[in-house]
This record gives structure tokens, C-alpha cells and sequence, in this order.
């Protein structure tokens, strides 16, 4: 009795797999739609999303915007920094320059001053005859 029983089973499964099958695809099709369906946009939600798009666009731009400059501060930051080492040591030149001069005149006044007065002729200027 059983047997029979799984054989009906099979037969009148057989017989409305296609109708079952059928009800399935319904079924997936119509919650799809549910899923997939958006709600009808709204003429504020156009505008929000508008602003939204805007303000992307602006931002993104204003990012790109600070990125560039931040770069040319970086090397005008460098640019800087190598002339200031530069100057420095200029001025450490000049400094070691203006010392040697400045020992250099000592030697030669002192030098002079050493100098006998008979030693050095002495230039008496001509009679101006009137």
C-alpha cells in the first residue's frame, strides 16, 4: 500500500511540476520587482541629490585645489631653506674677509708706526713766490 501511495505521489508531482515551477517563477519575479523597485524620486529628493553631486564636485576639487598648493609650499619651503644655508654661508665668508682685513691694517699701522721719523724723508713744500 505504500508503494502505491509514493507512486501517486511521484505521478501527481510529475503532473504539476510545471504549474509549481511556474508559481516559483512568479514568485521570484514579483519580490525582484519589491527589491529592485526604486520609490519615485521626489523633486526634493532631485535636489538633494543635485546639491549632493555639487558639493562632491566642489569638494573635490577643492582637495585637488590644497593638494597642489601644499606641494608648491613644500618646495618654496625647500627652495627657501637652500638659500638661507647659502646666505649663511656667504656671510661666514664676509665675516672671515672683514677679520683678515681688519688684521691686515692692524700689522700694516702698527708697522707704520714703528717707522722712524729721520727714517721717513721729509717732503717740505716749495716757497710760493708771490
Amino acid at each position: 500500500m505504500a508503494a502505491m501511495r509514493s507512486e501517486r505521489v511521484t505521478e501527481v508531482s510529475e503532473a504539476n511540476a510545471p504549474h509549481i515551477e511556474g508559481e516559483i517563477r512568479d514568485l521570484v519575479r514579483r519580490d525582484a520587482r519589491m527589491w529592485r523597485r526604486r520609490p519615485e524620486p521626489s523633486p526634493q529628493s532631485e535636489a538633494a541629490d543635485s546639491v549632493n553631486t555639487l558639493v562632491q564636485r566642489v569638494a573635490g576639487a577643492t582637495v585637488e585645489e590644497i593638494d597642489r598648493v601644499s606641494g608648491e609650499l613644500v618646495k618654496v619651503r625647500d627652495m627657501l631653506r637652500g638659500e638661507a644655508e647659502r646666505i649663511s654661508r656667504e656671510l661666514s665668508g664676509y665675516a672671515l674677509l672683514s677679520q683678515s682685513a681688519m688684521a691686515s691694517m692692524k700689522i700694516i699701522a702698527d708697522n707704520l708706526s714703528q717707522l722712524k721719523p729721520s727714517a721717513a724723508p721729509s717732503v717740505v713744500p716749495p716757497n710760493v713766490v708771490d
